[in-house]
């Protein structure tokens, strides 16, 4: 009851708050929220001596920070809650300051009924930072009910894995269940052509289909292949097990229970929570407030390790950090899009910038708009000419993705990355049975022959599909030609390892398609190096991003009333899976109707 009426109380607040600052508070009183909001920011936590820091393994670890309106922001203040999401950056950055922080003694992992949604790649540079902070000397704890694969390849890098005397381990391995909806659209009578080019290119196929082509299925295999194969190489080492072992055990079940992982070598102990925390007491000491163990959330303590270093004054040495997450749209884009002409000015701005030294585009992408990916490729180009661009894969850079990414300097990927998938194809939708069969009819009078082209009042003819394919035809040999030129491959390898066929961030280092396998990190380390910075420069984040008091005092956007996150039943969550595939669709507004992007339902779990 106390935290309904805390959530309902704040984001009716919120919600007020919103809509009526302007009109009701009046100047004075949005100056003193505004100083309210800075106060607290300014104030910020605090670290006790003798403390551990806490990761949530349920958060969802992105490149770039979510983008939240302003009653939204205003309702998170309120109800003392924090998202469930934290840029890649901040985890690297606290991680890294803990290292050194003498108040700091040690890590825990914090397991939770929900799994976090991160991307492997992101994860792998978490990995790499915890074992790092091991390698320093200071321990790291890790407990969970129940784990699984993804909590599971963060926890395993612990000094100490525990488990809950009822929980259990699962390592069966990575399974990808595409969705079909072939049966559907035809049921209700709206009809789907395509035009493609790359026999791998599968992004059509759910509209086509009602199961995997053989070469889906390949190209599929191979990738769920390396990624578990990065998975047991990079989790053996540390439980000192090795890659046959842990093989043997996904062929067995998958499942073990606790005595069963403790015997597997595979946790440490099994333990209850209480317990577990018994032991970190004894590290740290009782904290008087809460009488548990003094504590750090890793959001709270990204926040001092972020105001350190805005406090150290303008540097005329910067590098850009530049985020490409999201679908790529023509135009602006939403909150949560690459949109083509909002990345490109960012780019020209950046290029313009004499006290931006070089750049490091962070992609996350699978792609999407062909001429929005020409559009933010051409910019690259002209910027990697001026100064050093750097690109640095995330969790996925695939067909427009890797599009956007090829007229850099130098790219970066994970073993992980989910890369490759040069392919063009186009999807033509029309309606004409699903308006048949609700008394819809059209008729039409046109100047040419192909005047009505684009209209999805009745299938293309084949002369129209054949003038559609010619063009898809035409920006596939040009794709596959940046794709030699950028990589300076030849042509006729390119077109071999093309076909629309994705890759993993290994696998693409071998073909000659990115670089070096490295994270973000890696990537500012190699800017910094072309650009022969050696230690003083400093990160700059783009696009900029306007604070709460900035944007209340500009003015005051739509309001959101959110909720206590909770676990979704079954049915939900399936169901949620259908809106994310038809959302897909939305997002495909290519004036040529034509696009580059990564299978749709590329889902592994």
């Amino acid at each position: 009851m106390k935290d309904f009426l805390k959530y309902t109380f704040a984001s009716l607040l919120g919600s007020l708050l919103g809509l009526v600052l302007l009109g009701s508070l009046g100047l004075g009183g949005m100056v003193l929220l505004i100083a309210v909001a800075s106060s607290s920011k300014d104030s910020g936590p605090q670290v006790k001596d003798k403390s551990v820091l806490v990761l949530d393994l349920s958060l969802n670890i992105t490149d770039s920070k979510p983008s939240r309106n302003t009653g939204a922001a205003i309702e998170e203040v309120l109800s003392d809650e924090g998202s469930d999401t934290v840029t890649l950056r901040s985890v690297l950055d606290a991680i890294a300051s803990a290292k050194k922080d003498p108040k700091i003694v040690g890590i825990y992992l914090e397991g939770s009924s929900d799994s976090g949604s991160s991307g492997w790649a992101n994860l792998k540079e978490v990995r790499s930072a915890l074992q790092g902070f091991r390698d320093a000397k200071k321990p790291i704890f890790a407990y969970q009910m129940d784990w699984n694969e993804r909590d599971y390849y963060l926890g395993s890098v612990a000094n100490t894995i525990a488990v809950n005397p009822f929980g259990a381990l699962e390592l069966n391995g990575f399974s990808s269940q595409s969705m079909f909806l072939t049966g559907a659209l035809e049921k209700y009578g709206v009809g789907v052509q395509v035009t493609r080019v790359g026999k791998y290119k599968s992004a059509v196929e759910p509209f086509l289909l009602t199961k995997m082509s053989p070469e889906n299925r390949q190209q599929t295999q191979k990738l769920l292949g390396d990624l578990w194969g990065e998975y047991l190489k990079t989790v053996g080492p540390n439980r000192k097990v090795t890659v046959p072992q842990l093989q043997a055990i996904a062929d067995n079940g998958g499942t073990l229970m606790a005595d069963e992982a403790l015997k597997s070598k595979l946790v440490d102990r099994v333990v209850y929570f209480d317990e577990i925390a018994t032991e970190l007491k004894k590290l740290t000491g009782t904290d008087g407030e809460n009488k548990s163990f003094k504590q750090i959330s890793l959001k709270n303590y990204a926040r001092i390790a972020e105001n350190k270093n805005s406090n150290r004054g303008d540097n005329k040495k910067q590098i850009a950090v530049l985020y490409a997450e999201g679908e790529i749209v023509d135009g602006e884009g939403g909150a949560n899009q690459v949109g083509g002409d909002r990345i490109a000015q960012e780019l020209r701005k950046i290029r313009e910038d004499n006290d931006v030294k070089a750049v490091v585009l962070r992609v996350n992408s699978p792609g999407g708009s062909v001429t929005a990916s020409e559009v933010i490729g051409r910019e690259v180009l002209l910027t990697s000419q001026k100064k050093p661009v750097i690109v640095s894969m995330g969790n996925l850079a695939a067909s427009g993705g890797y599009w956007i990414s090829m007229g850099s300097s130098k790219i970066f990927a994970e073993a992980n990355t989910i890369t490759g998938s040069i392919g063009v194809f186009g999807m033509l939708f029309n309606v004409e049975k699903l308006a048949a069969n609700n008394g819809l009819s059209w008729d039409i009078v046109k100047t040419g022959l192909y005047a009505d082209t684009n209209t999805i009042s009745r299938p293309k003819n084949p002369q129209e599909l054949a003038n559609i394919q010619r063009i898809v035809d035409r920006i596939y040999d040009r794709f596959i030609t940046k794709v030699a030129d950028s990589r300076k491959l030849p042509k006729n390898k390119v077109q071999e390892i093309a076909q629309g066929r994705v890759w993993s961030g290994a696998a693409a280092k071998q073909l000659g398609l990115v670089d070096e396998i490295g994270g973000f990190e890696d990537a500012v380390k190699e800017a910094a190096k072309q650009a022969k910075l050696g230690d003083d420069w400093q990160l700059e984040e783009y696009p900029k991003r306007r604070s709460l008091e900035e944007r209340i005092l500009e003015r005051i956007s739509g309001v959101r009333v959110s909720k206590p996150a909770t676990k979704l039943d079954p049915l939900t969550a399936e169901v949620k899976k259908i809106q994310s595939e038809l959302a897909v669709v939305k997002s495909m507004n290519d004036p040529q109707g034509v696009y580059v992007r990564l299978p749709f339902n590329l889902r592994i779990d």
